[in-house]
This record gives structure tokens, C-alpha cells and sequence, in this order.
């Protein structure tokens, strides 16, 4: 049918079809408080152990808001956690292997993995539903193979040691809190850019597409086309967690980036709640903390991320972070 025929769409279903279409509205005064205070809290503890925790759910956090820019438009990819691994070996390649300096390696880390992410949405996004999550799992597995069979780049199954500590204009981030300030900024800095991207019309497109593609499409917004882009976009800051996760830990092998890593994160998706933009942030607090706690338990951790899940899809289907609470508005962002 040409679109001329079709009848116009009125206000209120153009309002249903892009919920994301608002302009950014500043958090309230008791949110901020509460955001400072957690970032102030390692400092305030000044442990090892509690400044290693809060850099995993800083890096956690980048990656799974990135994964949810991929859900919102209508897809769930089981390969985030291999292309995280793609970005950290390409930093590493770069900042190890060339010798150029670190914000050289996370840019060669983004345009990576959205490189790659890019040529193989060309390829599958035409797929839908389980189809399109069962290519991503094969290909999860595909680059876990060639990282293990390619040792003369990749180290093979020993991995890569001495990668160089995180250095900006001279300064290294070779200590913990250090690291930790890097990690809280680069956070930051994409929780405002996801907040600035779902206001503009490439985020609202997202949007449209996850909630309803049929007529997405038929308002002139294409489909293949903004799933391929989120696709894209998400892949490439899954690219920069790689790379801050890689020149933290001095050490990455393919077995960091395995299915069980792309399974946590979609985990971590689903309890934060995949359309809020703290959805990432609020997960990766709550699940990323809890390996930890349960370290003395090791065969009942599965068991209680799945009881967690049960729970949590049934009672609160949003996510944690739709939860209403007394000066937060549940509003999708």
C-alpha cells in the first residue's frame, strides 16, 4: 500500500508509538544526592576491594546501557559479551602492540567493535526473534574460537598479560581509586550521551521500532535501517568497556568474553529494566556485587539469579528501575 493512502496518525497513537520523544529533564534534587553518595562511597570506605567492586559496575553499567539500546529496538543479542571482548584486544593491539597512547586504543576499541558489529547486522538483522538470538550465539562462539586458535595475536587460551595501565596526558591510572574516578567519568559521560540520544530523533526511531515496527514502518521510519544503527552504537560502547575493563585488570584471555559474560549482562538488562536509562546502571549495582557475596556458595548462584529472575520478570516486569519510588516519577527514558 503507498503511504499516501494510508490515514494520518493521530497524536495520541504517535504519542504511544514513541514513548522515548522528550526532551531530557534534570533529575531531581533527592536523585543527584543519592547518585553522589554512591560514587562517594568507595572513596569514603578507601578499600581495595570495595574500589575493584565499583569499577566492575561502572564498567558493567556502560555495557549493559548499551546492550539496552539494542532491546529497545526490538532485539536481544547473546554476542554483547564478545564484542566487549573484540574492543579490549583491539585497545590492546593498539596501546600494547603499536605502542599509541590509551585514548588512541578505546577509540580503535569502539570503531571495532561497531565495525564489526555493523558488517554482521548487514548480514542478520533481517532475522527476527529467536532466529536472530540463536546467529548471535553462534557467532559469540565463532569469535571465542578464532581469539583461542589465533595465539600468535591473541595469546590464545593464556591470554594477554602486561597490557599498560590507562594513561591520559602523562597521568597513569595505575592505582585503584585513580582508575575508579576514570571509570565513574567515562560512566557519566555515556548516561548523558544515552540520555541526550533517546530525546533526539535517532533515539526516538529506536523506540518506535522496539514498541511497534509495523507501524513504525509505516510512518516512514525503517525498520532494518535504526536496528542496524542500534546495533551498531550499542556494540561500539560494549567496545569501550572493553577496553577500560582490559587496561584495569593488565590481563584478558577469550574466556573473559565467553557466553556466560553475554548471558550476565542481558541479566543485569532485565533486572535494571531495559527502557529506563539507569535501567543498566541500577542492574549492574545490584548483580554485579552478588558473585562476591556468594562466593563461599558457589552451586547456588545459579539457582538464585534464576529465583531472582522468576521474581523479579513477575512482580516488577520493568525491571528495579520502574519501581516507583516517593520523588521519582516511573517514566520510561
Amino acid at each position: 500500500m503507498s503511504k499516501t493512502l494510508l490515514s494520518p496518525m493521530p497524536p495520541s497513537a504517535g504519542a504511544m508509538l514513541i514513548r522515548g520523544a522528550a526532551a531530557p529533564r534534570a533529575l531531581g534534587l533527592p536523585a543527584l544526592g543519592a547518585l553522589a553518595l554512591l560514587i562517594c562511597i568507595p572513596f569514603i570506605l578507601n578499600q581495595a576491594f570495595s574500589y575493584h567492586l565499583a569499577i566492575f559496575i561502572c564498567i558493567n553499567a556502560i555495557v549493559v546501557t548499551s546492550l539496552s539500546v539494542l532491546a529497545r529496538s526490538g532485539q536481544i543479542s547473546l554476542c554483547h559479551g564478545a564484542l566487549v571482548g573484540i574492543g579490549a584486544y583491539a585497545s590492546v593491539a593498539c596501546v600494547k602492540g603499536l605502542g599509541l597512547p590509551f585514548l588512541v586504543g578505546v577509540f580503535a576499541a569502539m570503531i571495532a567493535a561497531g565495525g564489526v558489529a555493523y558488517l554482521l547486522g548487514r548480514i542478520v538483522l533481517r532475522l527476527q526473534g529467536v532466529y536472530f538470538v540463536l546467529v548471535t550465539f553462534a557467532f559469540s562462539e565463532l569469535v571465542r574460537l578464532v581469539l583461542l586458535e589465533w595465539g600468535d595475536v591473541t595469546g590464545g587460551a593464556n591470554g594477554v598479560t602486561g597490557i599498560p595501565a590507562a594513561s591520559i596526558a602523562g597521568y597513569v591510572f595505575n592505582e585503584k581509586p585513580a582508575f575508579y574516578a576514570l571509570a565513574v567519568v567515562a560512566t557519566i559521560g555515556a548516561l548523558v550521551f544515552f540520555r541526550f540520544f533517546y530525546a533526539s530523533p535517532a533515539g526516538e526511531a529506536v523506540d518506535a521500532v522496539g514498541e511497534n515496527p509495523a507501524l513504525a514502518e509505516a510512518s516512514g521510519v525503517g525498520v532494518r535501517r535504526t536496528q542496524l544503527y542500534a546495533f551498531t552504537l550499542a556494540s561500539a560502547f560494549a567496545g569501550l568497556g572493553g577496553a577500560l575493563l582490559a587496561h584495569y585488570l593488565g590481563y584478558i584471555s577469550p574466556e573473559s568474553f565467553n557466553m556466560h559474560y553475554s548471558i550476565a549482562l542481558i541479566i543485569m538488562m532485565v533486572v535494571g529494566g531495559r527502557r529506563f536509562l539507569f535501567g543498566g546502571l541500577i542492574g549492574a549495582l545490584v548483580m554485579t556485587p552478588l558473585p562476591e557475596f556468594f562466593r563461599g556458595a558457589v552451586e547456588s548462584q545459579d539457582i538464585f539469579y534464576g529465583v531472582a529472575l522468576i521474581l523479579i520478570l513477575r512482580f516488577m516486569p520493568q525491571g528495579l528501575a520502574g519501581v516507583r519510588l516517593p520523588f521519582m516519577k516511573r517514566r520510561p527514558v
